[in-house]
């Protein structure tokens, strides 16, 4: 089994998240504020902080589990290490 998320510190592994919720949310067409306004939020703030981990910003697992719901993917596609 690949231990790459175990070796991970916190902040590699927010920004991972972040870089994934960033290409999916492009990859599905999706700007910032629309998906932002999707999931229940009234601003893009938290997804042009929290996609590059700005101020340690982050996304959490409900507000995870709300953009795979809305991009219609499994929530483990925003832990895949694409650099392999």
């Amino acid at each position: 089994m690949d231990n790459f998320l175990n070796n991970l510190s916190t902040d590699e592994l927010y920004k991972l998240i972040g870089s994934n919720v960033a290409r999916l949310r492009k990859k599905a067409g999706f700007s910032q504020l629309s998906l932002s306004l999707e999931i229940g939020n009234k601003s893009p703030s938290l997804f042009s902080s929290a996609e590059v981990y700005k101020n340690k910003r982050h996304f959490n697992i409900t507000q995870l589990h709300k953009i795979a719901k809305v991009l219609d993917i499994e929530i483990c596609e925003f832990f895949k290490n694409l650099e392999k």
